[in-house]
């Protein structure tokens, strides 16, 4: 991993003065990956927040090649542009190193990109794909998503007398796409900088796909006063809601471990999402939230386990 002397010599990609909310997790993320590499980059977005408030025509946060696509067919378009770099390449008309990376919110992640994300990393494009995860369709109005956790309110599923907001609980989108048996996948979060640079400088060195999924904390879809988000980012790898961990040409490992893990329970109070289950005849439903990440934990010591070299 490149010191940290050098990655603040390494030049911004994303700009400021885009327009992004104060205290958005999303460009913390986007801004930690690029540091990953010193390749000049191709960008492709997906619509979602990170596109509609860096691009407003006519427009731009990035010094970089920009591509914006539908919501759903970010990892397409990127593959194309990769495939046409390596026929040019071949030809002897374009020499330089460059690297290509797509983002995509959960929403064009978990959701409406997943077909497009599964035919590119089966095909083995060389790309790196980050999903900034804020857990919900937040640039849209907060809507639930694949990703929104279990017992979240949301505008299309809220909290009240009927429902208890969300009752499903995520997908494990990382499991499934180191399903696909691809070189480099891992789950990262904003706070441990050191771990998401890293990741990141491994994911655009493989050859072939590489999944980043960034924990992107939101203010406005969670509820937590803005200036708290590297606070909130932090208390989700401390309670275990949100595990560090990479799976290395298939050996899975666990990154960051909390010496001591906090109970669920402080994760929930941070965030007025979930402040419907703080009352008396919900606390079964905060029980079976912290019994699905003790066995998600479970489950990620046993593939640790089993995939570690003999």
């Amino acid at each position: 991993m490149a010191t940290l002397k050098e990655l603040v010599k390494r030049p911004e990609v994303l700009t400021g003065g885009h327009r992004l909310c104060a205290g958005c997790g999303a460009s913390i993320a986007v801004r930690q990956v690029l540091l990953g590499t010193e390749h000049p980059v191709v960008v492709g977005c997906s619509t979602g927040c990170v596109e509609v408030a860096t691009t407003i025509y006519p427009y731009t946060a990035w010094k970089s090649s920009f591509i914006h696509n539908a919501f759903e067919n970010v990892a397409a378009t990127i593959s194309g542009v990769e495939t046409a770099y390596r026929a040019l390449k071949k030809k002897g008309k374009i020499k330089k190193e460059i690297k290509f990376i797509a983002f995509g919110g959960d929403g064009g992640t978990y959701d409406i990109g997943l077909q497009s994300l599964s035919g590119a990393l089966e095909r083995g494009h060389n790309m790196v794909y980050v999903c900034y995860d804020n857990e919900a369709y937040m640039n849209t109005g907060i809507q639930r998503s694949g990703a929104t956790p279990c017992g979240a309110s949301t505008t299309t599923q809220p909290a009240g007398k009927v429902k208890p907001g969300k009752e499903q609980f995520r997908k494990d989108l990382t499991s499934i796409v180191a399903a696909h048996h691809i070189p480099y996948t891992a789950q990262a979060g904003i706070f441990h900088w050191k771990d998401l640079v890293n990741k990141a400088e491994k994911a655009f060195k493989v050859d072939g796909p590489a999944f980043l999924n960034i924990l992107a904390p939101c203010h406005r879809g969670w509820r937590y006063p803005m200036e708290k988000t590297l606070e909130i980012a932090k208390l989700a790898i401390d309670t275990g809601f949100w595990p560090l961990f990479e799976v290395e040409n298939g050996v899975w490992k666990i990154n960051i471990r909390p010496k001591q893990r906090k109970p669920i329970i402080e994760w929930i109070k941070s965030q007025g999402r979930y402040k419907h289950l703080l009352k008396e005849e919900n606390k079964h439903i905060v029980e079976r939230i912290q019994k699905e990440i003790d066995d998600y934990w479970k489950y990620l010591e046993g593939m640790c386990k089993a995939t570690q070299p003999e």
